[in-house]
């Protein structure tokens, strides 16, 4: 079997790194420095270069001027962009993206597609802290309003931790029916008043803006509405995924500041790269590493192709995620042990790295949850 990366998703990983190589992580100020947020935006030039190297249209089908690749190549770009943390809704926008392209009515798909695409229009998804495809595990509720001419939709709750909420242009929200199915809702930006609708800031552990959104009777007219049963699972299942690949790249990246540090810092006249129990430790973590990137690709491609295994998708996305959410926890716990006084140091970018490692290791489910996903999986679809 082939499992080289095709030409045209190593062609996004060129693009990704000739975009995200020259961002300096270190240049954020720290959460801790300002008693609150690290922006009041995303970083918008950035957006832009990403718009125009069509990394943000990898998604998008070539008849709405996208790439038409896969998840694959979209996780391979996260991979990059983590190594810098590149601050930009580039996962919830490419996930919501893939949900209105695969199951949304077409004056959805005309309405926003192309736009997303070249970087105009900014998505994101309301959906922080679900772990499952089980709709009653969802916060907001969703029902048809009764002896309307125009259908609509009717929200009602409250969606904590929602990311890039308050620069978006477009909110997609998981919602589970009365029915016990599944809806996604696609609401306009905080720039658009919605009767009902209000935000709350909230700030991240690594220090980013988050919104707590409140849907009190907010009406939907029918056709923002995705009502395919498989919407929220694809949604939810790359989310997750690239979350997956967000932690291996900025797992890679601390991985090689702290080989470059401990290469030049000398005790008793030797580099300390050289004493067994910092070698010991540093390729504990890269295994770790290994590990991630598995299970990653077991997931991506999953995620990428009809191909079928010992248990649904679902059970290689809660593998990669809690690969993922110890693996990174580790690998940033020994970088700031082998920094020793630098890893505490707000003026050296290794605590910027530790906050979003905190933060990816909880964001979509701690490992623990996934770990409880895998063994309902496992119970439900015995193997030998």
């Amino acid at each position: 079997m082939d499992f080289t990366f095709s030409e045209e998703q190593q062609a996004a990983v060129e693009a990704a790194r000739a975009v995200f190589t020259p961002v300096a992580p270190d240049g954020v100020p720290s959460p801790a420095l300002t008693s609150g947020a690290v922006a009041d935006d995303f970083d918008r030039t950035l957006w832009a270069k990403a718009a125009d190297a069509d990394l943000l249209s990898l998604l998008v089908a070539p008849e709405h001027g996208g790439a038409g690749l896969d998840a694959v190549a979209l996780c391979l770009v996260l991979r990059e962009a983590a190594k810098v943390l590149a601050r930009i809704p580039l996962l919830e926008h490419s996930a919501a993206i893939a949900a209105v392209q695969a199951h949304g009515r077409e004056e959805l798909r005309r309405t926003l597609l192309s736009g997303a695409g070249r970087g105009e229009l900014v998505l994101t998804v309301a959906s922080a802290g679900r772990t499952g495809h089980d709709a009653a595990d969802l916060a907001v509720s969703a029902r048809r309003e009764p002896d309307t001419a125009d259908g609509a939709w009717v929200l009602d709750g409250v969606q904590t931790a929602v990311p890039w909420a308050l620069n978006a242009d477009r909110i997609v929200v998981p919602a589970h029916t009365t029915e016990g199915a599944t809806v996604l809702a696609v609401l306009p930006g905080p720039a658009v008043d919605l009767p009902g609708r209000t935000f709350a800031e909230q700030i991240s552990t690594n220090g980013e803006r988050l919104a707590e959104l409140h849907l009190d009777g907010v009406r939907v007219p029918p056709h923002a509405i995705i009502d395919s049963p498989a919407a929220w699972p694809l949604l939810h299942d790359l989310l997750t995924t690239g979350t997956c690949a967000l932690a291996l790249g900025l797992g890679e990246g601390v991985l090689k500041m702290t080989s470059d540090y401990a290469s030049t810092r000398e005790q008793f006249g030797y580099p300390i790269a050289t004493f067994q129990a910092v070698a010991v430790q540093a390729a504990d973590r890269y295994i770790d590493l290994r590990a991630m990137e598995a299970t990653l690709w077991q997931a991506a491609w999953r995620l990428s192709s009809d191909a079928t295994g010992p248990l649904p998708l679902a059970g290689d996305v809660a593998v990669a995620k809690t690969w993922a959410s110890d693996g990174v926890r580790r690998i940033v716990q020994t970088a700031q042990h082998l920094h020793g006084g630098f890893g505490a140091d707000t003026d050296y970018p290794l605590h910027r790295y530790h906050a979003w490692a905190k933060h990816l290791e909880l964001s979509l489910g701690p490992a623990a949850a996934h770990e409880e996903i895998l063994g309902d999986l496992l119970a439900a679809h015995p193997l030998g």
